[in-house]
C-alpha cells in the first residue's frame, strides 16, 4: 500500500473569527470593575464575545501555552459570570466559556478535565433546551463535536457516534442560514466523523452525506479558505487507507474516489497530492477482479504524471506495483480464499 498519505489528528472544532473582536479586547483592558465588565459583556454581540474567547485561548494553546490559556479563561469566567445566577446573554457567554475551556483542555490532552467542562457547558444549555437561535445552536454544535472526540479517545465509540450525529445536524442547520460562518465548521465535523464512527453502518452513512452535502460547498471553498476542504479530503483518504489495510478494497475505492473528486475540484492543476491519492486508488482497483484493468490503466497514467512532477519514489513504486500485478502476486489472497473458503 502506498505510504505517501497521512491521517489527520482529531482536534477541537474551530469556528472562524467572523465578528469584530477588537471591541472585546479593548473592553477587557479598559473596564476595571467586575460589575461594569459583566454588564458590558451582556450588551455586546454574542459572536464577538465567543470569537474573542476562542481566538485567544486556542492561539495560546497552539503556541504551547494551554495552561496559561486555561488560567486566563477561568479568570475571565469568574469575572464575567455569576454561576447559577445567569440568564439571557450571560448564560450564553458562560456556556461558550465552558465549551472553549473544554476544547482548550483537549488541546492540552487533559481528557478528564475536558469532559468535566463539557458536561458543565451542556448543563447550562439544558436550562433552555427548546431554543433554536444562533448563540444556543452555535455552542451546542461545537460542544457536541468535541464531546464526540472525548468519547472516541476514551474508547466509548457508540456514544461518540451519537454525539457526532447530533453535532452534524446542528451544524448543517447553522450552515444553511449562516454559510459564511458555519460551512467550514460543518465540513470539518464531517471530516472528523469518519474517524469517530467505527461501525460499518455509520461509516456508510457518512460517505452518503459527503456525496450529498459537499458538492454544494466546493464552489465557495475553491475561491476561499481551503482548510475545511483539505481536512475533508484528508479524512476521506484516511478512511480509504484504513479499509485498504483491512483488505476491504471495494470500500477503499469509494472513499479514494470521493476524495479524489473533491481534490480535483479544489485544485486547478494536477498536484503531488492528487498523484499520491490516485496511486492509492489504482492499487485498490488492482485487487478487485472487475476493476483490475482500470487499475492498470490508472497506474500507467500516473507513471507519466510522476515523471512530469519529478517524483522518482512514486515512479518506482508504480513500476513495482505493476510488475507484481503482471506476475499475479496480487491475486494470492483471492486464490487462497477459493481453496479455503471462509
Amino acid at each position: 500500500m502506498f505510504s505517501g498519505l497521512n491521517t489527520p489528528p482529531l482536534t477541537p472544532l474551530r469556528l472562524p473569527v467572523t465578528a469584530d473582536i477588537s471591541v472585546v479586547s479593548r473592553m477587557e483592558q479598559e473596564i476595571t470593575t467586575e460589575s461594569e465588565l459583566r454588564h458590558a459583556i451582556a450588551r455586546m454581540p454574542f459572536n464577538a464575545a465567543y470569537d474573542y474567547i476562542r481566538h485567544v485561548a486556542y492561539s495560546m494553546a497552539d503556541d504551547g501555552h494551554a495552561d496559561v490559556a486555561i488560567d486566563r479563561i477561568e479568570a475571565f469566567d469568574a469575572i464575567a459570570t455569576r454561576r447559577g445566577q445567569e440568564e439571557g446573554a450571560l448564560l450564553d457567554i458562560h456556556a461558550a466559556v465552558m465549551q472553549t475551556l473544554a476544547g482548550t483542555r483537549l488541546l492540552a490532552n487533559d481528557i478528564d478535565g475536558a469532559m468535566a467542562d463539557a458536561a458543565a457547558a451542556l448543563t447550562l444549555l439544558s436550562q433552555s433546551p427548546k431554543r433554536k437561535d444562533e448563540p444556543f445552536l452555535s455552542v451546542l454544535g461545537v460542544l457536541l463535536h468535541d464531546i464526540a472526540i472525548i468519547h472516541s479517545l476514551r474508547g466509548e465509540y457508540r456514544q461518540a457516534e451519537r454525539d457526532i450525529e447530533k453535532s452534524l445536524k446542528v451544524l448543517a442547520r447553522l450552515a444553511k442560514f449562516w454559510p459564511e460562518r458555519y460551512t467550514d465548521a460543518h465540513m470539518l465535523a464531517m471530516s472528523a466523523s469518519t474517524r469517530i464512527c467505527h461501525s460499518c453502518d455509520h461509516q456508510a452513512e457518512m460517505l452518503r452525506r459527503y456525496s450529498d452535502e459537499t458538492d454544494g460547498y466546493m464552489e465557495r471553498l475553491k475561491n476561499g479558505d481551503r482548510t475545511a476542504a483539505d481536512a475533508l479530503i484528508d479524512s476521506l483518504t484516511a478512511e480509504g487507507l484504513t479499509f485498504a489495510r483491512m483488505g476491504k478494497h471495494r470500500d477503499a475505492v469509494q472513499y479514494f474516489t470521493r476524495a479524489l473528486k473533491l481534490l480535483s475540484q479544489s485544485e486547478a492543476e494536477f498536484s503531488l497530492r492528487q498523484l499520491h491519492l490516485s496511486v492509492a486508488l489504482g492499487e485498490s482497483l488492482l485487487t478487485i477482479r472487475a476493476t483490475r484493468e482500470k487499475g492498470v490503466h490508472l497506474l500507467n497514467t500516473m507513471l507519466h504524471k510522476a515523471t512530469r512532477l519529478q517524483d522518482d519514489n512514486v515512479y518506482r513504486h508504480i513500476l513495482d506495483t505493476l510488475a507484481n500485478a503482471d506476475t499475479g502476486s496480487l491475486d494470492i489472497l483471492g486464490i487462497w480464499h477459493k481453496i479455503f473458503p471462509r
